[in-house]
């Protein structure tokens, strides 16, 4: 790992980073996956992330959401910290209400149908999450709630 990621990945702890980077970093990378033609991503080299199509849970419109994830088989996880606030991200409700969704990777678009995981797998997975991004205990610590975990499995 090169000095901007090592850099990156120590600013991520603070609350600074965080509140410039829960504001701008989203259409940062819908932008940069725009001009790619779907290939990238602007945080790919630092951490893996992928784009999110999903319906809104009360208007059903699609929103298309930048996030982290880790691979679990042939399916993908993901994390709501929110970058450590005191509430869920809108995903998360959203893919409670409506679990069918798209991830778009590498130029693919994957069908995926979402669940919440129990604190059993929740506990398995998130060392691996705090792998990928250390700021994500941070996270857990300054939001005061229990982070809501999902895995998106692939549908046919």
């Amino acid at each position: 790992m090169g000095i901007y990621q090592r850099t990156i990945k120590r600013l991520g702890h603070t609350r600074g980073f965080a509140s410039i980077m829960k504001r701008i970093a989203p259409s940062i990378d819908r932008t940069f996956y725009r001009l790619t033609g779907g290939r990238r991503v602007f945080a790919d080299g630092v951490i893996p992330t992928f784009i999110l199509v999903h319906a809104g849970a009360r208007s059903g419109r699609e929103y298309r959401t930048p996030l982290t994830y880790i691979r679990v088989g042939d399916g993908f996880a993901l994390a709501g910290t929110n970058f450590g606030q005191a509430h869920h991200p809108g995903w998360s409700k959203n893919l409670m209400a409506n679990p069918e969704a798209t991830v778009e990777l590498g130029g693919r678009e994957i069908p995926v149908r979402a669940r919440r995981v129990d604190e059993r797998e929740k506990t398995e997975l998130w060392p691996r999450f705090v792998e990928i991004w250390p700021a994500y205990d941070t996270y857990l610590k300054r939001s005061g709630r229990n982070i809501r975990v999902f895995v998106l499995e692939p549908r046919a």
